[in-house]
């Protein structure tokens, strides 16, 4: 076959004639996120905004048609399943998938948002019997989770265990959607877990009566966005941040509810979700003290004696990371930093040894994503210390969202030799699309592999400051390149 660039998902599915769910939303979500789409029509329903009225099964043969036609020309990165209405198609899907060598997602639609059966009793048996074990990512809702479970599931707190149970029925991993449960913290809550990890999205509860099809654009979100090669924790948020800026500019076109629009890539933090692996508690959320302003040139150095150096050139973010000491030697470090910070007035970041940075008096402290699960965030809240966090991807963005921290880190902007990473550069484009997401609500800055060459570039997208290591530790002339980069930053300003 040859090589393509642009992915390709396919959506098997019913077609809804109002153009709200199923087939129609799959598609509209495809497109906004640059996922070519191949359907798989499993069903034809007559149905409006506020009620089904008929629904036509795709004979055998003819499905099989549509799937062979597809794999001999345009296969699959990611398949989707919506709306499976009879049991041939049950079988004649999961019989396709056994060979399948993508990743699934299955939205197990059984009733319409209106109220309309869409798939018969007693197929839920055969869907955890031949799909479940083909499924990378279940997406049920309350309702259905029950239906799997043959259960109620008594509020939030039970959702865990819920999940857990269908992880074992034979699902790699299930995210259950909450969105008709009470919220908390004026939020809505969904969790995802493969039955070892797990978390919780939380997403702003948006008053809206135009939900349709929200299930359908979520799934197939997922969908699109692994198809772009992302992991599925980062499409979760994506797809997540997704249906609430939907959710949030749906408008009602017909009698009935209207649907979720489509409106792209998702660009606003007000509807990007926070992450956390603990159900949030009623009005438990943090919120750090600003930093007064951009953070401007941000040098990261490994020793009092850099920090006395480069703050006497005019630097006013510093942080100190150091890695080879320990016990009063160490102690004796970070006292000295803050002494100096404070003697030049400037903001000094403490790297990791939060309890000391709050011993010491230290302006704020940084942590790395490993840290968080670790660190007493509530403690380093109450002590005063402003929270500066690392992120490098949408999973760790969410994460950092959840905490409010004064600043948050993004990166590698590009490749970076300071210390090994896991994460390809993010690039310019990328690092353009969190400024604008986040810039509205947070003081950002970038990292990694920015040299006095490429600061130019990066400033322009708007980030503000501009987190460097290596670019002025180990110049010729420190002094001279920290005079250039802070005339940058003025020049951006």
């Amino acid at each position: 076959m040859a090589s393509r660039k642009k992915p390709i998902a396919w959506t098997i599915a019913g077609s809804d004639s109002g153009g709200g769910a199923g087939i129609q939303a799959d598609l509209a979500t495809f497109h906004d996120f640059g996922v070519h789409g191949c359907t798989v029509i499993t069903a034809i329903t007559a149905q409006n905004s506020f009620a089904v009225g008929h629904v036509s099964v795709t004979p055998r043969r003819t499905l099989a048609a549509q799937i062979n036609a597809l794999d001999s020309d345009l296969q699959a990165d990611v398949i989707k399943l919506g709306m499976l209405a009879s049991e041939d198609v049950v079988t004649m899907v999961s019989k396709y998938l056994e060979s399948f060598p993508g990743f699934v997602v299955c939205d197990p639609v059984m009733v319409s948002s209106s109220g309309g059966e869409l798939m018969p009793s007693g197929i839920c048996d055969l869907l955890i019997e031949k799909l479940l074990p083909r499924a990378d990512l279940l997406t049920p809702n309350l309702s259905e989770a029950e239906a799997f479970l043959n259960r109620s599931i008594d509020g939030l707190d039970d959702v865990e265990r819920a999940a857990a149970d269908i992880v074992a029925l034979g699902a790699r991993s299930v995210l259950i959607t909450g969105g008709h449960l009470s919220a908390r913290n004026n939020e809505r809550h969904d969790y995802w877990t493969d039955g070892e990890q797990g978390f919780w999205l939380s997403g702003p509860n948006i008053d809206t009566l135009n939900t349709h099809g929200t299930g359908c654009s979520l799934s197939s979100a997922i969908a699109a966005v692994v198809a772009r090669g992302y992991s599925l924790p980062d499409a979760l948020v994506i797809a997540k941040a997704y249906v609430s800026q939907g959710l949030r500019m749906s408008v009602q076109l017909g009698s009935g509810p209207g649907p979720v629009a489509h409106m792209g890539w998702p660009q606003h933090v007000i509807d990007f979700p926070s992450l956390n692996r603990r159900l949030p508690e009623r009005g438990s959320r943090t919120k750090f003290a600003s930093c007064d302003g951009e953070l401007g040139l941000y040098p990261v150095v490994d020793s009092a004696a850099w920090i006395a150096r480069l703050l006497a050139c005019g630097v006013k973010t510093i942080q100190l990371r150091t890695k080879d000491l320990s016990g009063d030697a160490l102690q004796q470090e970070i006292r000295e930093a803050v002494a100096i910070g404070k003697k030049f007035n400037a903001r000094v970041f403490i790297n990791d040894y939060w309890q000391l940075a709050i011993s010491e008096g230290a302006y704020g402290v940084h942590l790395g994503q490993e840290d968080l699960d670790t660190a007493d965030i509530a403690a380093i809240a109450e002590a005063g210390l402003r929270l500066g966090v690392s992120t490098h991807t949408y999973y760790e963005v969410a994460r950092a969202h959840s905490l409010r921290p004064s600043y948050i880190a993004i990166g590698p902007v590009y490749a970076t030799t300071s210390k090994q990473m896991p994460w390809i550069p993010q690039g310019l484009p990328q690092l353009r699309r969190w400024v604008g997401m986040l810039s509205a609500d947070y003081t950002l800055t970038a990292i990694g592999g920015i040299d006095s060459k490429r600061a130019k570039d990066v400033l322009a997208t708007g980030v503000g400051s501009v987190a460097m290591i290596s670019a002025i530790t180990q110049a010729d002339d420190p002094e001279a390149v920290v005079a250039e980069l802070m005339a940058l930053h003025e020049a951006g300003a």
